[in-house]
């Protein structure tokens, strides 16, 4: 059976090793930071051209890992309504793939699941907030004894229900997070292929 280190024996590891970098290790992190910042800047909209990244060399592996590690990263689900960044992301490891097929496929599965996100989480929401909006009108009728009086009962800014959303929502995403993570690895895989 593998032996499986702990998180504290792989930093210890590699505290131990940053005293001892040779230079090459040095300059493949650089390189793989390179890539990291030409990911940032295709994210935030300036123009990147990955003309060099795509280049079977060990320098362009590095660099090719940093913008599959960033662009990964930013692949997440949103918080509002907006999935810009995310698609961004997918689209620059579309281009670092050459818009390979099963990059496609997986892609179309991750938006789909970003979509579908989305509107469980509006669904979702606003069940729980019918729900308080509920036991708040029947909590007014037993204190005064008279239907709602015409008042709107904002259910949103009820302690009890930020409670309830925080949780249910947490709940949510730990699932969504969990498909997402699946799709992710598969896109590693794709691109640890070429390295």
């Amino acid at each position: 059976m593998a032996e499986i280190k702990s998180t504290l024996e792989k930093v210890l590891e590699r505290a131990a090793s940053m005293g001892h970098a040779t230079r090459e290790e040095i300059a493949a992190e650089e390189k793989v930071r390179d890539g990291m910042r030409m990911g940032a800047d295709y994210l935030q909209g300036r123009e990147v051209d990955f003309a060099g990244a795509l280049e079977p060399t060990n320098e362009s592996v590095l660099v090719k890992r940093g913008l599959v590690q960033v662009f990964l990263r930013n692949i997440v689900l949103p918080q509002d309504d907006d999935r810009e960044r995310a698609e961004r992301a997918m689209q620059g490891l579309l281009d670092l793939g050459q818009g390979s097929g099963d990059l496609v496929s997986i892609f179309t599965d991750m938006k789909g699941v970003l979509d579908h996100y989305l509107q469980h989480k509006k669904e979702i929401r606003q069940q729980v907030e019918d729900a308080f909006r509920q036991q708040l009108e029947q909590a007014m009728v037993q204190q005064t004894g008279q239907a709602g009086l015409g008042m709107k009962v904002d259910p949103t800014l009820h302690p009890k229900f930020q409670e309830e959303w925080s949780r249910i929502k947490s709940d949510l995403d730990a699932q969504y997070n969990q498909a997402l993570e699946q799709h992710k690895n598969l896109v590693k895989q794709r691109f640890l292929v070429t390295y």
